[in-house]
């Protein structure tokens, strides 16, 4: 009955419009992070959002005067101190991941440029080499043809 209902539309008259998908995709902007940093970031957005929570109702109960106030006011003090070192913990997970397993290069990396002036002193060197060889051979040939 689906197929149909297109080809009686025209028959009526009327437009056909053809259907488009209902999820499109896009290409991302930047790259997905590693999965070690990944794990990390969500962590730390755990620990910081219980933590503005935890502050939040610490000032509430301090504002009513409510005996739990002090309590809470030490457990933030505390949980602050654990959002900030995971918010570090993010930033060093992400420097050791990179460290191993190499930065991405971007075209006016300096890293880069040194590989490229590396490699063409290499070659050069190479060719060099060969060309010394070659002169050699053929010094050592036309001795040994004119003997």
């Amino acid at each position: 009955m689906k197929g149909a209902a297109p080809a009686s539309a025209a028959a009526r008259g009327r437009p056909v419009i053809p259907r488009q998908p209902l999820w499109v995709e896009e290409p991302a902007l930047r790259r997905r992070m590693p999965d070690p940093v990944r794990k990390a970031a969500v962590r730390a957005v755990l620990i910081l959002s219980l933590t503005v929570i935890q502050a939040m109702v610490a000032f509430l109960s301090t504002v009513t005067g409510s005996w739990l106030a002090f309590p809470m006011v030490l457990s933030s003090v505390a949980s602050t101190v654990g959002a900030t070192w995971s918010v570090l913990d993010v930033w060093v997970t992400r420097q050791v991941w990179n460290q191993r397993n190499g930065v991405v290069s971007m075209p006016s990396s300096s890293a880069r440029q040194l590989r490229r002036e590396r490699r063409r002193a290499r070659r050069a060197a190479r060719t060099e080499q060969r060309d010394g060889a070659r002169i050699r051979r053929r010094s050592e040939s036309r001795k040994l043809s004119r003997a």
